[in-house]
């Protein structure tokens, strides 16, 4: 088992909403789009040409080749369907009057930039080439989809007692270990530029030195009494533990000894505590970033009842998880079928290549 799993700060998501399916596009003839500067239209509400370009930009990053033609067309669909997707919901979210309020934005802004000097974080601005204007927008678009999720999807789920114990009881042997586990949280920080930001603050290093830095103030925070979980989701940059607050379940010892400095650290711990910073390496020693584990127990070998809440609370966790994917999947579906769309920027591919 891989114990650390990798993924530029402020850099843009592409497709703030990801959908479980391929984004149906509408295309209507050879309908010429309005104007030169629209690459889609989404229930008459426009999207620009301009706004693509940035994302393509912000996504392509530095990259020391730069993509062929078709390439680029291939990513820009991308980004494009993401983009079209994001509107369907802000204009879904507006109808239910869930649009983020002002304060909401400010308020989140705040938390943002709570790791960094205002130096810091004007630099971060002018090296991903946005406004604070930029900033504010995205930021209020995310909170605006999160306030959807809760009131069309989450609110909704509930897990009870009886589906944990039968899942318990169908999935029994899963819970028996031959040796001791681990249960462990980590806040992760990538040197790598070019990945994607996993957090709920879109928030990303851009380098070995930022990657320091951040996670220097991630560490200063956990330390001033700030909660590990709250932390790691807002700040962590690794897709497979942020949105968990940073929880990478139970994780067998042996696997935890192959990473020496990691289990050399926890050992030291007691349940509750805090590791300092280690870096993560790859096989040729080269640092890829920088890690925080927190310490929440060690499981003996051996079956693990029911009556563990470790057990209850992961059983709890994973069909709540299941289910919301499965609800959101099918919501925005729902959505698309009733949205009225039209990419000018596929007819202008197409057209382009005679279809």
């Amino acid at each position: 088992m891989q114990v650390i799993s990798l993924n530029r700060m402020f850099r843009r998501s592409a497709a703030p909403i990801l959908l479980g399916s391929t984004l149906l596009v509408a295309f209507a003839g050879c309908h010429r789009s309005p104007s030169a500067d629209v690459v889609a239209t989404v229930n008459g509400k426009e999207i620009m040409r301009a706004d693509l370009d940035r994302v393509y930009q912000a996504n392509i990053g530095e990259t020391p080749q730069m993509p062929s033609e078709e390439e680029a067309n291939i990513r820009r669909l991308n980004y494009l369907h993401g983009m079209i997707a994001d509107e369907i919901v802000q204009q879904r979210a507006a109808k239910l009057n869930l649009t983020a309020s002002d304060e909401d934005v400010n308020a989140k802004l705040t938390e943002f930039k709570a790791p960094y000097t205002q130096d810091d974080f004007d630099r971060k601005l002018k090296q991903s080439n946005m406004t604070l204007d930029d900033l504010k927008r995205d930021i209020r678009r995310q909170l605006t989809r999160e306030k959807l999720i809760n009131k069309e999807i989450e609110s909704k789920i509930n897990v009870t007692d009886a589906e944990v114990s039968d899942y318990f009881n169908a999935h029994k042997t899963e819970f028996n270990t031959i040796e001791p586990q681990y249960h462990l949280m980590q806040i992760l920080v990538t040197a790598a530029p070019s990945q994607q930001p996993a957090n709920l603050q879109n928030n990303k290093a851009s380098g070995d030195a930022d990657a320091k830095r951040k996670i220097q103030a991630l560490h200063n925070r956990l330390e001033s009494g700030d909660d590990f979980s709250s932390v790691a989701m807002n700040y962590s940059e690794d897709s497979s533990t942020a949105a968990n607050g940073g929880d990478m379940g139970f994780i067998p010892e042996s696997s935890l000894k192959s990473v020496p400095v990691v289990y050399d650290a926890i050992s030291k711990l007691k349940p509750g505590q805090f590791t300092d910073i280690i870096p993560v390496t790859d096989a040729s020693h080269r640092t890829l970033g920088y890690a925080i584990y927190k310490f929440i127990s060690r499981e003996p070998a051996g079956q693990r009842e029911l009556s563990n809440p470790s057990v209850r609370q992961s059983i709890h966790t994973q069909l709540h998880n299941n289910r919301a994917q499965m609800l959101e999947n099918a919501y925005f579906e729902r959505l698309q079928n009733d949205a009225k769309i039209h990419n000018y920027l596929a007819d202008e591919i197409l057209s382009k290549s005679g279809q």
